[in-house]
């Protein structure tokens, strides 16, 4: 099958290589600067999506193709992707976080040193004849201290070339350890803190809710007096009008912005007036190794996801590596399974669901197995289609918690995983392992030791454990020529509660299971389907 990849914004052609190169697997679109209303026309019918920064996927877009399974971002920001609806709708979001890392730290230093030496302005008035040195009197970075909002992967690559240069770099980023900074040789410090004691603020955070004008007419007066700024992040981050503001007073001595709030920014943005401020148009990520990184990783990343499941980059779902995938994979088959079997032999309407990884699956990534769980436990019960990606929505959606948990002892499994339906005083409790060969078993369902082999179709019923039962079910069964692939009984003494699950070849009309519901002795009957 081909699989059609619009390219909505230029990329390099090395990326384009990786996907011309698979023997004709994929088809590609490339158009870019599309309206609206060509944007829908062009997704209706394309597996894959690229953009750049230019392009907006909104929830319209997506709607619009239906058939859509991955988008990609070459770059790291996805604040023009609208991601949650991408998970509503089972979209996977992928970007490149590494590939422009070094030409977006390179570019920040680049505006620092530009902003510190005035040399926009000073070219500018050479090459209009002038020859006025004083003018143009800089300021040093050694010895000056750098205020950094951001320390991921740009942060950290900024903090390292202006330690070089002698400054003192404090950081603040609400997620990272002291023992990540000390490694940087950044200290943390709060806002606050580095508001007052920077010479130098540069940030480099995503733009969402909490970062949106987090630097204000309110947050600025807080600033060091002749503080500069540097934007190489996100528009929106700043308010321009208050840095207008700021610089026009002289709070703020300058600014340098590789990004704004509307790019390209209006005519009449007061920062574009004013000699203090530096301008270039969101050129972090333009050089030629950047674009030739990110398209190619970009492309890889989209052709392994179609080409062998592998998911990595993921904005929406845990990352894993081939390596990882392979390993996890039967785990993630189990869950799944797990999820199915529990959600059907539950009768009502489940309010939590409780995920226990005991023994060595506990030390893994278990994220994709409890969304497998979530995945298998929404399939039975929704007309829509549910995937990794959609599932913990949905579930939210439907007022459905869950909670996981990890413990190294399994008792007499090396592995295993254990799930509880809970809905008031109700509980429900399953649990699987892999056997030899990655081959998938139930092993308890309600506390009562089974090997139940998890396919195909399932009687499950609860019984009190007396003579005759097993009879009564063979008969019946075979009266209507329903063959009986396997049978499983778990109890824990002779005359107590058992349960049993029989496999079988053919659907179950549900006039059967009434008979089986109203035979002596019966509690619960259902039937499961895997």
């Amino acid at each position: 099958m081909t699989i059609k990849i619009l390219i909505a914004d230029p990329i390099s052609e090395s990326g384009l290589d990786v996907f011309q190169s698979q023997n004709g697997h994929f088809k590609l679109d490339a158009r870019s600067k599309l309206s609206l209303e060509d944007l829908k026309k062009a997704v209706v019918d394309v597996d894959a999506i690229i953009v750049r920064s230019e392009t907006k996927i909104t929830s319209d877009i997506l709607a619009a193709g239906k058939k859509i399974k991955i988008v990609g971002r070459a770059g790291v920001g996805v604040d023009n992707i609208d991601v949650a609806a991408a998970s509503r709708q089972g979209v996977l979001v992928v970007n490149v976080p590494g590939g422009n890392t070094i030409s977006a730290a390179e570019h920040t230093v680049a505006l620092l040193l530009s902003l510190s030496r005035n040399i926009p302005s000073a070219n500018d008035s050479i090459k209009k004849g002038e020859w006025n040195r004083s003018k143009f009197t800089g300021s040093e970075l050694h010895g000056k201290t750098l205020g950094l909002i951001g320390l991921g992967r740009i942060g950290r690559e900024v903090a390292k070339r202006c330690q070089s240069f002698g400054m003192r770099v404090l950081g603040y980023d609400p997620f990272a350890s002291e023992d990540y900074a000390k490694a940087c040789n950044i200290t943390l410090e709060p806002l606050e803190t580095l508001y007052k004691e920077s010479d130098y603020l540069t940030v480099h955070v995503p733009l969402n809710e909490t970062t949106k004008h987090m630097l204000n007419a309110k947050t600025i007066l807080q600033l060091k007096p002749g503080v500069r700024i540097i934007n190489c992040a996100r528009g929106g981050i700043i308010d321009e009008k208050a840095l207008a503001g700021a610089i026009e007073s002289g709070h703020v001595k300058g600014a340098a912005l590789d990004v704004f709030e509307e790019e390209p920014p209006a005519k009449d943005n007061p920062l574009l007036k004013l000699p203090q401020v530096i301008a270039t148009p969101h050129l972090g990520a333009a050089t030629e190794e950047a674009q030739v990184k990110v398209a190619q990783e970009l492309a890889e990343t989209i052709r392994d996801y179609f080409m062998t499941g592998t998911v990595r980059n993921a904005v929406n779902l845990p990352a894993m590596g081939a390596e990882e995938y392979r390993e996890l994979e039967p785990y993630i088959l189990l869950a799944e399974k797990l999820g199915k079997f529990i959600t059907q032999l539950f009768e009502g309407a489940v309010k939590e669901l409780r995920i226990t990884y005991a023994g060595d699956i506990s030390q893994k990534n278990t994220t994709p197995l409890t969304l497998a769980a979530l995945k298998g436990f929404l399939d039975p019960i929704l007309d829509l289609e549910v995937n990794l990606i959609n599932a913990p929505h949905l579930a939210r959606e439907r007022g459905l918690k869950w909670v996981e948990t990890k413990t190294s002892q399994a008792e007499d499994f090396t592995s295993l995983i254990t799930l509880r339906a809970i809905s008031g005083q109700k509980k429900l409790s399953i649990a699987g392992t892999l056997l030899a060969k990655n081959s998938p078993r139930i092993v308890m369902i309600d506390e009562l030791s089974v090997d139940v082999v998890p396919e195909g179709t399932m009687v499950v019923y609860t019984n009190l454990d007396r003579p005759g039962m097993i009879g009564f079910i063979g008969t019946l069964l075979g009266k209507h020529k329903i063959n009986i692939a396997a049978m499983q009984v778990g109890r824990k003494a002779s005359g107590g509660d058992a349960v049993t699950v029989v496999n079988v070849d053919s659907h179950v009309p549900k006039e059967i299971l009434q008979q089986i519901r109203e035979f002596p002795g019966i509690t619960q009957v259902r039937c499961v389907k895997l």
